[in-house]
């Protein structure tokens, strides 16, 4: 498969390693889970079973990523952050008498991290939620809402702050409350023109 792997890394049977890319020392990734091309696991990550992971994604070390996640192309995970996939998790019945399974039930929720999104360091992800494309999520976030498309959502719970360009360099930032429309913005590092319609972002000019 043309793969990267670190001896000391666990890949359970039943993983599809896309060409070219790269799984780091003490990684774990667990049965079924498909990772895409030219994508990079840091060390001690661990990936849960069932995990659908696009193409050059890069996931730095201490991720946990768990059952019900799906990473689309392009995404940046980086250190230590964590998804979750259960509202109200428990660990044994409410009598206490009986561990409960961890295998997913309908209390497990899902997550999709859309194409070119970013999550900064330490970040916790909650469930049943979507991070937009090229949306970026601030280092020390608590995510309990969808982020829109190219939002950066930032605190603790994450809320919208403002919104970023495809090469992640600011555009515009929005007030606490405030309803943005901008006829069009370029992006002062890389040119990309977009618009801001009642804070919703639309690209003018993606490139090819």
């Amino acid at each position: 498969m043309n793969a990267k792997i670190h001896p000391t890394a666990i890949v359970e049977q039943g993983v599809t390693i896309g060409r070219g890319s790269a799984v780091w020392d003490q990684v774990h990734i667990r049965h079924g889970t498909q990772l895409g091309e030219e994508c990079s696991v840091g060390g001690k990550t661990a990936i849960a079973y069932g995990v659908q992971i696009g193409h050059r994604v890069k996931i730095n070390s201490f991720v946990y990523i768990c059952h019900g996640v799906t990473i689309e192309d392009g995404v940046m995970i980086s250190a230590g952050t964590v998804f979750t996939n259960d509202r109200y998790p428990r660990a044994a019945t409410s009598d206490l008498r009986r561990l409960l399974p961890s295998e997913p039930d309908e209390h497990t929720l899902t997550t999709l991290v859309r194409e070119g999104a970013t999550i900064g360091a330490q970040a916790t992800i909650g469930c049943d939620l979507e991070i937009g494309r090229f949306a970026m999520v601030g280092m020390g976030s608590l995510v309990t809402r969808s982020v829109p498309d190219f939002h950066l959502a930032l605190g603790n719970p994450a809320r919208s702050v403002g919104c970023v360009c495809r090469c992640g360099r600011p555009l515009a930032r929005f007030a606490a409350g405030e309803t943005v429309s901008i006829d069009e913005i370029a992006c002062e590092d890389c040119g990309l023109p977009y618009a801001v319609r009642d804070n919703e972002v639309i690209e003018l000019g993606a490139p090819g």
